[in-house]
């Protein structure tokens, strides 16, 4: 049974899956259509993609006003971000964070009209995204990172990796 954690935004989502251990490893359900409508999360994903990040990489602040995102991090540990872009909600610019990680299973749900992002803070590593559009270059948008008017406190260690488009937005 899944259950949810509460964020400062009532719709954006942590998913605390069952996960059953044994001497082997573990088993777990990553995605249930059924399980995950049950819990408020009604979403048609269309586009799964996997990242493979070293420590000290920043990947974000992307969105795509047409999607949502379901994610989590198969391996490593990272400090996921969302950042509510909403004009005219009244927690514009606002945002909050929970650390996902390979040991702890959570994963969150991220609807439309938030950037996301996270800073890898493991030696590597993977995070699996589940997305309600397919990527399109023509709806993507970046919010910078470091932007003031936000004030993500990143627990960075040094400088972080990222690529050209983040570094620039």
């Amino acid at each position: 049974m899944l259950q949810t954690r509460p964020t400062m935004f009532a719709e954006v989502k942590i998913v605390v899956p069952t996960v059953f251990p044994d001497a082997r490893g573990y088993f777990k359900e990553v995605y249930s259509q059924r399980s995950y409508a049950e819990i408020g999360i009604d979403a048609t994903f269309v586009q799964d993609n996997v990242s493979l990040s070293h420590k000290g990489t920043l990947r974000g602040m992307h969105y795509d006003e047409r999607m949502g995102k379901l994610v989590q991090c198969l391996r490593g540990r990272i400090f996921d971000v969302w950042v509510d872009m909403r004009a005219g909600s009244t927690t514009f610019k606002k945002w909050d964070s929970v650390e996902l990680t390979g040991e702890n299973h959570l994963q969150i749900y991220i609807p439309a009209g938030f950037a996301h992002g996270f800073y890898t803070l493991s030696d590597e590593a993977v995070v699996l995204y589940k997305q309600t559009a397919l990527y399109d270059t023509r709806y993507e948008r970046t919010v910078g990172w470091n932007d003031p008017s936000i004030g993500i406190a990143w627990p960075l260690d040094g400088a972080p990796l990222l690529s050209a488009k983040d570094g620039a937005a």
